[in-house]
């Protein structure tokens, strides 16, 4: 088994009324509890908006601190489950069920690095589809 995360990224300028709202949290509900059944849940929580970010920098052995993420992207990260899979194919089976993924956002699937292995940086085995 392999870990990876399902990075949910998303336009947070995007209005939601409470009926839509409740209804796409619903789906984020029932995805978590077909991660569960599955045994494939291993964590995950949802982030709170960038304009609540402080970006972190070090210069010069100096600690310097920007409120919100300055970062170029229309798409911002608003949370992530950690899952376990047999391979690449089965997680992008349980990534293409977020509901993030089809609501003009879209899920990025990273693999996570397994420091006990042999050779934690070598990717082969997680890429390597059924």
């Amino acid at each position: 088994m392999a870990r990876y995360a399902v990075l949910i990224y998303g336009d947070e300028t995007i209005e939601q009324d409470d009926a839509t709202a409740g209804q796409v949290m619903a789906e984020y509900n029932a995805y978590g509890e077909l991660l569960t059944g599955k045994g494939a849940m291993s964590g995950g929580e949802a982030l709170h908006s960038t304009s609540t970010a402080t970006t972190v920098r070090v210069v010069d052995d100096k600690t310097i601190t920007t409120d919100g993420p300055f970062i170029e992207s229309k798409e911002a990260l608003g949370g992530f489950y950690l899952i376990e899979a047999e391979n690449l194919d089965a997680a992008i089976e349980l990534a293409a069920a977020c509901p993030g993924a089809k609501y003009g956002g879209a899920v990025e699937l990273r693999p996570c690095v397994d420091f006990a292995a042999e050779n934690p940086w070598d990717p082969a085995p997680l890429v390597a589809r059924a």
